[in-house]
């Protein structure tokens, strides 16, 4: 069997009065994250890792922030683009393990819904996507509540 894995990494500012989107939900609480696109960054970080699995570069790299066509994007549009781009190199994703770092909001309840959307855009089984939450203990720019942080490790496996 011929696997590889990849890791990715995405933060984003945390600003007013823009909607929250994370995990492709949007999450009701009075801020949202700065970015181009719309700024998913547990999304982000999950194009990174199953990018960096198949040696593709990064997501910066296949939609760039310079690029009119992708300002406000839906990130699970990139998202379903990305697992196109590997699949045509031959692999299909095995498993996705991510954390997103956040002091708020509580990211918990939200996770069974973020599974099901990230499963379908990805074409795979809920149960090959795990989702965690955690904070930074009030420490840095997280702690801060400046901004958010996701880590993302994916599998993927040649067809």
């Amino acid at each position: 069997m011929n696997i590889r894995v990849g890791m990715g990494y995405d933060v984003h500012r945390i600003v007013p009065e823009r909607p929250l989107w994370l995990g492709g939900i949007e999450i009701k609480c009075g801020f949202g994250l700065s970015g181009h696109s719309d700024a998913d960054v547990l999304i982000h970080a999950i194009c990174d890792a199953i990018l960096g699995a198949a040696n593709m570069r990064d997501i910066g790299y296949h939609f760039p922030d310079t690029a009119s066509e992708y300002e406000n994007i839906d990130s699970k549009i990139l998202l379903r683009k990305t697992v196109a781009f590997v699949r045509e190199k031959g692999y299909s994703i095995g498993n996705v393990d991510a954390t997103v770092c956040a002091e708020k909001p509580k990211i918990n309840p939200h996770i069974p819904a973020m599974r099901r959307v990230l499963a379908e855009c990805m074409e795979t089984d809920e149960d090959n996507i795990s989702i965690k939450a955690t904070t930074t203990e009030r420490m840095g720019f997280v702690g801060r509540e400046e901004g958010m942080a996701a880590y993302a490790v994916a599998l993927l496996e040649k067809i």
